[in-house]
């Protein structure tokens, strides 16, 4: 099946620049180009692309609140957000994932590594760049604004005990594979336990349950190193 990516970004040469390395690709292609956000939502709707590939520092509405308004239109439920951007560690970033983005990548990033991020989240997995996952969860996730709860810390509750578990070590970076061994489990069983993590805490993907797993008090950040 081909991946339809949506490419949100003001700078011309950048957008012809993915666009060629997308379509180089025989399982994904551009279906559209945006110049800001509002576009973005316009083009999304009428192509329902698998992924939109999203530079947070657009003209206008910027690629932080077009996320946001992506990943609100019910019938965009299926479209997942990917974040470019040029400083990782900034707070957009942080409410770029509360409000549904899947992941970001700085724009200095590699060919391979761009092209298997947009399989990475068009296959419904989180990425969150090494570089400043950390800092990020840290600084500003554990620490919402008053609303900004994706989900009581009483919903929880709802949850089985290795649901639990497996969300800790979601929010920890580990990956399914990583689980499983850990677990002694499948990594499909694990994959099943990630998915009803999500669905009983009504989180759009594995970023979010990163987000409510923090926010909640289920994982704490690391102590900051001396």
């Amino acid at each position: 099946m081909t991946l339809r990516v949506l490419l949100a970004d003001d700078q011309a040469l950048l957008r012809a620049t993915f666009r060629i390395l997308i379509d180089s690709c025989d399982d994904m292609e551009v279906v559209a180009e945006a110049t800001d956000g509002d576009e973005a939502l316009e083009l999304a709707r009428t192509h329902l692309p698998d992924l939109a590939l999203v530079d947070i520092g657009m003209p206008s509405t910027d690629g932080q609140d077009a996320t946001a308004l992506i990943c609100a239109a019910p019938e965009l439920a299926a479209t997942r957000v990917l974040i470019l951007t040029t400083s990782e560690t900034g707070e957009h970033v942080a409410q770029a994932l509360r409000a549904g983005a899947s992941g970001f990548l700085g724009k200095d990033v590699g060919v391979e590594e761009l092209l298997d991020a947009i399989r990475t989240v068009a296959a419904g997995d989180s990425l969150l760049s090494p570089t400043a996952t950390r800092a990020l969860v840290t600084r500003f996730l554990t620490t919402p604004e008053a609303g900004d709860h994706l989900a009581p810390p009483e919903s929880l509750a709802a949850l089985t005990d290795r649901e639990r578990e497996v969300m800790t070590l979601v929010a920890e970076g580990k990956s399914d594979a990583e689980i499983a061994e850990l677990l002694s489990e499948n990594p499909q069983t694990v994959r099943t336990h990630v998915q009803r993590a999500m669905a009983g805490l009504d989180a759009r993907d594995r970023a979010q349950l990163v987000v409510i797993a923090y926010q909640s008090g289920l994982v704490r950040p690391a102590p900051p190193l001396c």
